[in-house]
């Protein structure tokens, strides 16, 4: 069961809680740069925050504008569904080359805002072939987020965002995967966990698509990587005030190693992309202790 973007969780008419649910095109980027906003108030990070706020925002009005992308037909959608396969597999749906003019009016957007040192790279970013366009774009989408270009590709996985998540949200029917730890729309990872209630029932656990920004559902107490139930743990950063909750926890698997964070919008509106970046010292705290991210960022390309 899926539910549909604009709907609000709390007044959710099935006796069930939605299995998946389907990213909001005409608001997520919105509310995700208002979140950067915010969080980058008063933050060692605040610079880097605003302009990811930025880039949010040129993400926002490129969906506005964004002409009806292609979908698979019925028949295929229909054997996605029975065999378990995601609709819009991120290695192998044809990317409609709209994503294209998507990134370059995010690059022109966001050029007068980076750094005077990086504004050429960025420049070049818009004249480069179409054929090396698509190479970066095959790179984010395979997690290859190193190496040359590397300050190129959260522009590119910026881009490929916004055509996924419009994908996404006009599918509708999107049905749980019966490999929970990948999204069930694109086949993709999750950046975070985000928790979050649905028809009176509360702490509901979501994995958020790092990719198309879908959300499904895991129980908790579980790892999103390996599966285990045991061996689950939590860790956050020290708070000045520890009357208030942590708005973002790792939590962590003793079976693989593995950590993804978990991010709590009741206390305090939070984001999983945006919460996610303005957290980087609790990922230093954790990578320390010796557990490798089992979810990328793709505004991170290149770092940790």
């Amino acid at each position: 069961m899926n539910v549909e973007p604009a709907a609000d969780l709390d007044n959710w008419p099935g006796e069930e809680p939605p299995q998946v649910i389907v990213p909001d095109a005409g608001r997520v980027f919105a509310a995700r740069a208002a979140r950067f906003d915010a969080l980058a108030e008063g933050h060692v990070l605040g610079d880097w925050l605003h302009f990811l706020a930025l880039l949010s925002r040129a993400q926002h009005e490129a969906m506005q504008d964004l002409p009806q992308i292609a979908l698979p037909d019925a028949s295929r959608l229909a054997q996605d569904r029975e065999f378990g396969m995601p609709p819009l597999p991120a290695q192998s749906w044809p990317r409609d080359p709209i994503w294209q003019t998507v990134l370059h009016r995010i690059a022109d957007a966001t050029r007068p805002h980076v750094p005077e040192t990086a504004r050429p790279e960025l420049a070049r970013l818009t004249v480069l072939p179409s054929q090396t366009l698509e190479r970066l774009a095959d790179r984010v989408l395979q997690m290859d987020l190193y190496g040359e270009d590397v300050a190129l590709l959260p522009f590119v996985a910026a881009a490929l965002q916004v055509v996924w998540t419009a994908g996404a949200a006009r599918l509708g029917g999107i049905a749980p995967l019966d490999v929970p730890g990948v999204c069930p729309c694109c086949g993709f990872l999750p950046v975070a966990s985000v928790i979050r209630g649905a028809g009176g029932v509360s702490n509901l656990r979501y994995l958020h698509c790092a990719l198309c920004n879908t959300e499904w559902h895991l129980v908790r107490i579980k790892c999103a990587a390996c599966g285990a139930d045991h061996g689950i743990g939590y860790r956050h950063l020290a708070r000045d005030d520890l009357r208030q909750p942590s708005v973002v926890q790792a939590e962590t698997c003793e079976s693989c190693r593995s950590y993804l964070k978990i991010v709590h919008p009741d206390r305090g509106g939070a984001d999983p992309v945006a919460d996610d970046l303005a957290t980087l010292a609790l990922d230093i705290l954790v990578d320390e202790a010796g557990y490798t991210r089992s979810g990328p960022n793709l505004l991170l390309a290149g770092i940790g």
